[in-house]
């Protein structure tokens, strides 16, 4: 089996060591609090709360907190939740509440083939995350079945979703890595490719075996690995020009050890999806001459498409799995629904569509700044007050339980699989996490058995502690809320 690891890539070489860095907007699984049966009286979560973050531990850390009753907007405790706070991935609670009602469930990306004569097709791309070689394949079956076997010229029409394919104020360790890849109208394979590092003989280069033999022809490699004895330090250093075509590999792995399986975002995710959907066309004996991206054009007949599943399911990905590129791709199509400004990105216009959408549900417009749609960012600042608004409020809407259906449940599923178990919140309490360094958020549900169902936001911020730490003492606050009683 090959360990999966995250990669990031430095600009001009400047690398560091895979084997320690952490995805920055994905949770990791802290050891689970104390499990207790005790009951706590209302009027006591305060103190309980309390006793919890003002330990010195946690005496230089930034706490806002907003716990209600999902019924009504009476607060329990409040810790500065009026504030701005970076979000992390609580943000997607945000883009994901706009896309479900703007959208709605059974909403579909399509991906689209059109034939302009001449022996020219013409692909249009419309950022579907979902995509995968396996789409491709039903791609080019249907082609042959119109009985299409050659292809003068592939025309690949990226103009449908307009900026930058990442957000401009990500940082470099983000956009170098397989959780901050590019998105765009052309999205194959999460914009993702591999390689596999093999150890040899001690002494020996590790051996570089790509999971795609086209995209080992677009790097020039300088292979600086070598293979180790037992009980010696292992550290893997990949690092390549941020839009240049060599990969460095450096570091040491043990000979017989397990392969390292490293995740590179693609630089041009138009080609790469020409280069994929070529050996797609191959395999149904689909001759292909020139290839290449043209944005915009008119679209004739369309003789073959294919769909992403309903946005239910993308809901699902996105928050269950914290999944930045699907976030993102949520947001830009929202822009479609909106007439198109010529200098304006579909970023942008997606966030202007969020905001709508969600003072139109009741939420302040007052309690956040958005710059993207998934949390990566820095910049977004948001405050717990507008996390429980919107859970409370989309939970009022038709589209309540598809929304929530998409949260991870605590010691169950998705990004709360590893926490809460065996503590009285596993099953009861759904919620968004998020990770960035010095961050840590928690947002979602939960239903006491003693009390009424509550809504609540702890989001962490400016915390020298490790997100492991953090992570304990948010979830010993969830645990107390799981414990409430009327009294």
């Amino acid at each position: 089996m090959s360990r999966k690891i995250s990669l990031s890539l430095m600009l001009l070489f400047l690398g560091t060591q895979i084997g320690v860095s952490q995805p920055a907007a994905k949770a990791q699984t802290p050891v689970a609090p104390t499990t207790s049966t005790k009951s706590i009286c209302s009027t006591k979560l305060g103190t309980a709360i309390d006793a919890v973050i003002n330990r010195p531990l946690f005496s230089r850390v930034r706490w806002g907190i907003l716990v209600q009753p999902l019924s009504v907007g009476l607060t329990l405790y409040n810790r500065d939740a009026e504030k701005y706070f970076t979000p992390a991935s609580n943000l997607k609670l945000l883009t994901t509440a706009a896309a479900l009602q703007q959208l709605g469930a059974n909403f579909r990306i399509r991906t689209s083939i059109y034939q302009n004569g001449n022996g020219i097709l013409r692909i249009v791309g419309r950022g579907d995350p979902s995509l995968s070689d396996t789409q491709l394949q039903a791609l080019a079956k249907q082609l042959k079945q119109k009985g299409i076997t050659q292809i003068q010229q592939l025309i690949a029409d990226d103009s449908y979703i307009q900026g930058d394919i990442v957000n401009p104020t990500w940082q470099w360790e983000d956009i170098e890595s397989d959780y901050g890849a590019p998105g765009g109208s052309f999205i194959l394979n999460q914009n993702i490719f591999s390689l596999k590092l093999v150890p040899q003989a001690v002494g020996k280069p590790l051996q570089v075996v790509w999971t795609d033999a086209n995209e080992s022809r677009q790097w020039q490699i300088i292979n600086q690995s070598v293979t180790i004895a037992q009980n010696q330090p292992t550290y893997i250093n990949v690092t390549r020009e941020l839009s240049g075509t060599t990969l460095r590999i450096q570091g040491q792995l043990t000979a017989n050890s397990e392969p390292y399986l490293v995740d590179l975002p693609v630089v041009d995710p138009s080609y790469y999806f020409l280069r994929r959907f070529r050996t797609a066309l191959a395999t149904e004996k689909i001759t292909i001459g020139k290839t290449l991206v043209l944005p915009g054009g008119v679209n004739q007949q369309e003789i073959a498409f294919v769909e992403s599943p309903p946005l239910s399911e993308l809901l699902m990905e996105t928050l269950q799995n914290s999944n930045n590129l699907y976030a993102e791709a949520l947001l830009r199509a929202l822009a479609v629904e909106k007439p198109r400004v010529k200098n304006q990105t579909s970023a942008d216009v997606g966030l202007e569509v969020v905001k709508a959408s969600l003072t139109k549900l009741g939420v302040n417009p007052a309690n956040y700044v958005l710059v993207d749609g998934s949390g990566l960012s820095r910049r977004d600042l948001v405050t717990p007050e507008a996390f429980v608004q919107t859970l409370r409020l989309i939970a009022r809407t038709p589209a309540a339980s598809v929304y929530r259906a998409s949260l991870p449940v605590a010691g169950k599923s998705g990004t709360l699989k590893g926490r809460f178990q065996g503590t009285s919140a596993e099953g009861i309490v759904q919620a968004k996490t998020g990770t960035l360094t010095g961050v840590v958020s928690l947002s979602g549900y939960v239903n006491p058995p003693k009390y009424q169902p509550l809504v609540f936001s702890i989001i962490v911020n400016q915390s020298e502690q490790s997100a492991t730490v953090m992570r304990q003492a948010i979830d010993e606050i969830v645990v107390l809320l799981t414990q409430l009683q009327h009294c």
